[in-house]
């Protein structure tokens, strides 16, 4: 029989992470469900060979660049499509399951045909008793995504939500065929925001499952360790300008003004905070997202 789920794990010079993370799943989820797609983004570090000597039963896509985030899932998004999975699960590297979350997330969308994608409730991997991301939000009138952090009450069966998040969302491959897949264009960061918004223009909703359970390192691509602290620089530019795109494709032209307020304040407070602790590299990668999510002309951004 057919398995209904393709699980994407989008590898980038993290293999001890990926090695951890296809362990879990193996041992606790139902592996008649699902075949796993690993995507290599042009790692350095041998990753590709290591992983498939250890796991040589595996889909490998070899991106040969880095692509990231959202193009590079797309190339697992593409091959599940085209091969007749029913359901992509995107997730993250860094996360790791205690129980059969695929199981879990598969019976929610199967028996609620109006949702495109389901996300479970996310934890720190660090402290397992705190939520990393839960129910999905966006501010039109402070033009802000934020998901919440309160641990969830015992009789939330699911919540409809605006947006859910590419650390782990099952998507129903029928909703992407229509939609369309990541916006390359973003790279990295909201990319998820940006397909939740679309997969509810056509008429979906969004679930958040908060008695599904997924554990979460988070940011493991991101930490270099550098002199201006382990938050790579150039990721104050995707954060910055994406969120700009976001809010020109999404937000609300009444509210701008206050979006224009709201923002402003936090990035200029943001670049003097780099700029008085001498993150001189850190202050140049967001002013070249400010003035790149400004002034990009919005055709090139979703052509």
């Amino acid at each position: 029989m057919h398995k209904p789920v393709a699980i994407i794990l989008l590898n980038w010079n993290t293999p001890v992470h990926t090695a951890n993370c296809i362990v879990a799943l193996k041992q606790h989820c139902d592996e008649r469900l699902f075949n796993i797609i690993v995507a290599d983004n042009g790692s350095t570090d041998d990753s590709l060979r290591l992983l498939k000597n250890q796991f040589p039963d595996l889909i490998y896509i070899e991106n040969n660049e880095n692509l990231g985030f959202a193009e590079g899932n797309n190339k697992g998004l593409v091959y599940s499509i085209q091969n007749g999975y029913k359901y992509s699960l995107v997730m993250n590297t860094d996360t790791l399951v205690e129980s059969d979350l695929v199981s879990c997330l598969i019976a929610h969308l199967d028996n609620h045909l109006q949702a495109a994608a389901a996300q479970p409730a996310i934890y720190w991997m660090y402290d397992k008793n705190k939520l990393w991301n839960g129910e999905g939000s966006f501010n039109k009138l402070w033009g802000i995504t934020s998901s919440s952090t309160k641990l969830p009450n015992n009789s939330d069966i699911f919540k409809t939500v605006e947006w859910v998040t590419g650390c782990c969302m099952l998507i129903r491959n029928s909703a992407l065929s229509v939609s369309g897949l990541f916006n390359p264009r973003f790279f990295l960061y909201y990319e998820d925001t940006e397909l939740s918004f679309r997969l509810r223009k056509i008429g979906y909703e969004l679930h958040y499952l908060p008695m599904c359970k997924l554990y979460h390192e988070a940011g493991v691509a991101a930490k270099v360790e550098k002199k201006e602290g382990f938050l790579s620089p150039v990721i104050h530019y995707y954060i910055s300008r994406n969120h700009i795109w976001f809010l020109r494709k999404y937000g609300n032209p009444f509210f701008y003004p206050v979006n224009i307020i709201y923002n402003g304040i936090y990035y200029l407070s943001l670049l003097t905070y780099f700029k008085l602790r001498g993150r001189n590299e850190k202050a140049r990668f967001l002013i070249k997202g400010l003035r790149d999510g400004i002034l990009t002309p919005q055709n090139s951004i979703w052509p």
